[in-house]
């Protein structure tokens, strides 16, 4: 199981934090190359307010790529299995490194539009699809903790995007190409190991009807001792859903047996991408300037909040099992709004006192902390657990649209916000994250050791009326 789930991460959502990550790095190098490119091509130099609007073009249709991916990622794992579209995904992968990587020697920036895009599928379809598959062939009393490897791989993909960045290795002007293009070795070791591991037990069963196969699968991940408790809640659930064809994402809309579940996941995914840890990190600079250190050594410090995130997911995937996700993610948003609190006080005062800066600094670290303890980790593995199979496809493929679009909408407006409110924009967030924490205390139940089916009884009050 464990060495599923490494399998399954590296070529999924490892990918996405580390493309999120590597394109920080070579900004300069880049502006550089579009100026160099279009004089040779046009013979005048590039417009500057043309020149940020490619940049923007090319840092920012990585969330459109990622959109699409997650538009079609819960039907790849329905037609081709978890473990076939997790598998094909890496085709668009290795074609996105090309483009990207030929960008540099052909003088053709559109190729690296064309491959941030293509590597936006791939993230989006392997964020949808990754979490499918560990959330189906979990145990239930691990269910928590091997889903955490969707979180944890994403924050591990983050940190090894900034120590790949740095200027030492292929940060530098020389190898920026390289650096894009180093995606493909993700691809390479998923294409590598994932062909060794069964397909997802509950795929095999109740979407393909495939007993024999189903067991098979069942014994490779349990053992063949302990694989029958849950072959027999595989079966209560194909029994229960009675032949019931894997649904379109529109058909949940009108569903109401899931109806407080959908709301429940469009909340917790918006909540997590509009909670403002996109703020700290832009923040995060003028802070550690604020500090008094040097510009030089900021990419340095700023690895200390890719370890942060790292570690935090690496302790909620501890816990997870024994805390429970209604402590986890309740605490994460709660403990979020006093960092909000406190850093909108010391970003006020940081001229008064020397000290400061510092408050500010710690501030930072303890959000990120909070936010990989709780929203970070705790959604995905959410959104596995609420949803039955004829549902779960097309739920992650709602969820990763309003992620998709959320990111998309943050990246945009964020500039505007700072820029209107200074330091008081993270009073908005501290509202955010506090009536998100408030709806998931309302709605959510606690879900550990818990089957689809029971989890699915818990909401039907809530979806039918305390009659039902």
């Amino acid at each position: 199981l464990f060495l599923a789930v490494c399998a399954v991460g590296i070529g999924g959502t490892f990918q996405y934090g580390y493309n999120v990550s590597i394109i920080n790095a070579p900004t300069q190098h880049i502006h550089k190359f579009l100026n160099e490119t279009w004089a040779s091509r046009y013979h005048k130099e590039l417009n500057p307010d043309l020149l940020t609007f490619l940049w923007s073009v090319i840092a920012s249709v990585f969330s459109l790529g990622g959109l699409c991916g997650a538009l079609i990622g819960g039907s790849m794992a329905i037609r081709l299995g978890r473990k076939g579209a997790l598998l094909m995904n890496n085709i668009i992968a290795i074609l996105a490194s090309i483009l990207m990587g030929i960008s540099f020697p052909t003088g053709l920036f559109e190729l690296l539009i064309a491959g941030r895009f293509l590597i936006g599928i791939n993230s989006g379809i392997g964020i949808c699809v990754q979490p499918l598959y560990i959330g189906e062939v979990a145990p239930k009393h691990l269910r928590g903790g091997l889903a955490m490897g969707t979180s944890i791989f994403l924050t591990g993909g983050i940190l090894t995007g900034q120590i790949i960045g740095l200027r030492e290795l292929l940060g530098g002007e020389k190898y920026w190409p390289l650096l894009l293009s180093s995606s493909c070795f993700p691809a390479f070791a998923q294409l590598l190991f994932l062909p060794w591991f069964p397909e997802s037990p509950r795929y095999l069963l109740i979407d393909r009807g495939d007993e024999l196969s189903c067991a098979k699968a069942l014994k490779r991940f349990h053992g063949s001792s302990e694989y029958r408790r849950e072959m027999e809640d595989i079966q209560q659930e194909c029994f229960a859903l009675d032949g019931e064809k894997p649904k379109k994402p529109w058909q949940l809309f009108t569903d109401r047996g899931v109806r407080w579940q959908l709301i429940t996941v469009i909340v917790m995914t918006m909540g997590q991408q509009l909670s403002g840890i996109n703020a700290i990190y832009f923040y995060a600079t003028y802070i550690f300037e604020q500090a008094g250190i040097l510009a030089e050594k900021i990419p340095y410090v700023t690895l200390g909040t890719g370890v942060c995130e790292c570690l935090t997911a690496l302790s909620c995937g501890l816990l997870i099992d024994y805390v429970g996700r209604r402590y986890l993610i309740i605490g994460g948003y709660l403990l979020m709004t006093l960092w909000c609190t406190v850093l909108t006080f010391s970003l006020t005062y940081q001229e008064l006192y020397s000290w400061v800066p510092y408050i500010s600094m710690m501030s930072i670290f303890a959000f990120i902390l909070s936010f990989g303890l709780g929203p970070g980790g705790i959604t995905n593995t959410l959104t596995a657990e609420l949803f039955v199979q004829s549902s779960r496809p097309a739920a992650y493929m709602i969820g990763g649209t309003v992620s998709w679009i959320s990111f998309f909408t943050i990246g945009m407006l964020f500039p505007f916000i700072v820029n209107g409110l200074k330091q008081y924009c993270f009073l908005v967030f501290l509202l955010e994250c506090f009536f998100v924490a408030a709806f998931i205390f309302l709605i959510i139940p606690e879900t550990k050791n818990k089957s689809f089916l029971e989890i699915k009884k818990e909401f039907h009050k809530l979806n039918f009326g305390r009659n039902a």
